[in-house]
């Protein structure tokens, strides 16, 4: 997983790159949990870059600003949403004929993921990991463009449940799209015994998705 430097909005981002291995190779983008308390190599933003580098996927995980040798200070989710636009901005250049895009994010790193694909409509699936529903707008997702699944812990002590059963049931009202919804049984906020539960729904969602547009 080569390291890699590339722009920002507020200077350089520090990311980890895997190339795809074919030519027109979808494209997916990682995004971390909250700057001020993990980073790109938090375990769940890592499991999720190795599921879609499994795949073939040419994948991308990288800091927020101000986190590790990224440079910038944290802004509140508004500056974020830049970075990660920067950083597909970025793989887009390396993947000009990349079949799809995909986004996957954990906690603050799924709020960030789900704005950017409102502002994207090449991004065709997402993985959202605990969003925090009962803690940051969710209300931009109207409509939600993009097909894919949310996932949370039943225990979560940070994302409530009935804000993301809220979130999950607004958006299945929507006509052209289709969200999947798990939540992993006993699973803290962030997943700590329950990894492979986790990742074991996300491997099979995404085995699914990827037969499907074959």
């Amino acid at each position: 997983m080569p390291e890699v430097i590339f722009p920002g909005p507020e200077g350089r981002l520090e990311g980890r790159y895997q190339p795809a291995s074919r030519a027109r190779a979808p494209v997916a983008i990682i995004l971390q949990p909250h700057p001020q308390q993990g980073t790109m190599n938090h375990p769940i933003a890592m499991a999720l870059y190795n599921t879609f580098v499994r795949r073939g996927f040419a994948t991308l995980r990288f800091n927020f600003r101000g986190v590790g040798r990224s440079q910038g200070v944290f802004d509140n989710g508004i500056g974020e949403l830049s970075d990660a636009a920067s950083a597909l901005d970025w793989m887009q250049q390396f993947n000009p004929e990349a079949s799809t895009t995909w986004v996957g994010g954990f906690s603050f790193g799924a709020w960030i993921g789900m704005q950017l694909l409102m502002r994207r409509p090449e991004i065709k699936g997402f993985i959202s990991i605990a969003p925090p529903a009962n803690m940051y707008d969710f209300t931009f997702l109207a409509p939600c463009p993009s097909s894919g699944i949310i996932v949370d812990g039943e225990a979560d002590e940070v994302v409530t449940g009935a804000s993301v059963q809220k979130l999950v049931d607004k958006l299945k009202t929507q006509r052209h799209i289709t969200i999947d919804h798990e939540t992993i049984p006993k699973a803290n906020h962030f997943f700590e015994h329950e990894m492979p539960d986790l990742m074991g729904v996300v491997d099979a969602y995404l085995d699914k998705r990827l037969s499907a547009d074959r």
